[in-house]
């Protein structure tokens, strides 16, 4: 992904002060894991990666893991798995569990069109991570995780593998969290694969996680006809994400018609309007 995008830009050496210092600056956490809807296996999992640092100490001096496992203190954790499904939610939720900031980086807030900057950048994450003692959280991950270019042709080539090598080096320098996210684990170069610990799948909802998202949703206060059951069983393979917005779209949708209650029409055209849209977004669909 984040290779190809750039194919048409030839790197340029970088003119003194063209480009502005980047910061990094990391944020309180967002959510805690009481705000994140997930399937039992899943919630568990990431309570083992959440407790972490509480058990640390046994695991590492009492059990004598520091022995066999030098090098294994750092810990990346991958949160793969469909768009909506709470990744980013769990990202900030396991930095509130431990009492750290999250700093959140994306590739475009360090990507640069200048040779060798980019690395640069990299490097600047990782030492604010350091001296913030905070988490890092690399989201939509794969853009620069992905697999080397192995036949070179343009310069641009060369930078996209100096900067997959210069992060590699700095996960495995770095012990301490890291969390990556992504919609396409597939893409992620094995490399990369062997130095993260721990692979979390998130899924899209079942039936009766569903439920609990629509309840979520659903503000009390709002007068409505929903019967939250029929709407669990009515749409499948939508995302939390995709409830939320089905609902805040159908209550503006009820409030520009004048209504004084959210009717079920509404909420049904709101999700078939999404799910319409995420067919169209996908050129693999099957056609019925």
């Amino acid at each position: 992904m984040g290779i190809d995008t750039h194919r048409s830009v030839e790197p340029t050496s970088k003119p003194k002060s063209e480009e502005p210092e980047l910061v990094f600056v990391p944020e309180e956490p967002k959510f805690s894991l009481d705000d994140i809807i997930l399937p039992q296996a899943v919630r568990d999992e990431l309570l083992d990666v959440a407790t972490y640092a509480d058990n640390a100490h046994l695991v590492f001096e009492i059990w004598g893991f520091k022995h066999t496992h030098k090098f294994s203190r750092r810990i990346g954790i991958n949160l793969y798995g469909p768009s909506g499904t709470g990744k980013t939610m769990a990202a900030h939720a396991i930095a509130k569990n431990l009492n750290r900031k999250i700093l959140v980086v994306n590739y475009a807030d360090v990507e640069s069109k200048y040779v060798g900057e980019t690395p640069k950048n990299l490097r600047k994450v990782f030492d604010a991570g350091r001296a913030t003692n905070s988490i890092l959280f690399f989201d939509e991950a794969d853009a620069i995780l992905s697999r080397r270019v192995t036949n070179m042709t343009q310069a641009v080539d060369v930078s996209v593998n100096q900067t997959r090598s210069v992060m590699l080096m700095l996960m495995n320098e770095y012990q301490d969290f890291i969390i990556f996210a992504t919609n396409f684990i597939e893409n992620f170069d094995p490399a990369f694969m062997r130095r993260i610990s721990v692979h979390v799948k998130f899924e899209l909802p079942d039936l009766e996680c569903r439920r609990r998202l629509w309840r979520k949703y659903i503000p009390k206060e709002l007068p409505n006809n929903l019967d939250v059951d029929e709407l669990a069983r009515k749409f499948e393979g939508i995302s939390g994400s995709d409830i939320a917005n089905a609902m805040l779209n159908a209550a503006f949708k009820a409030a520009r018609l004048g209504s004084n209650s959210l009717d079920r029409t509404l909420v049904f055209a709101a999700v078939e309007n999404i799910i319409e849209s995420k067919q169209a977004n996908n050129p693999h669909r099957i056609k019925s």
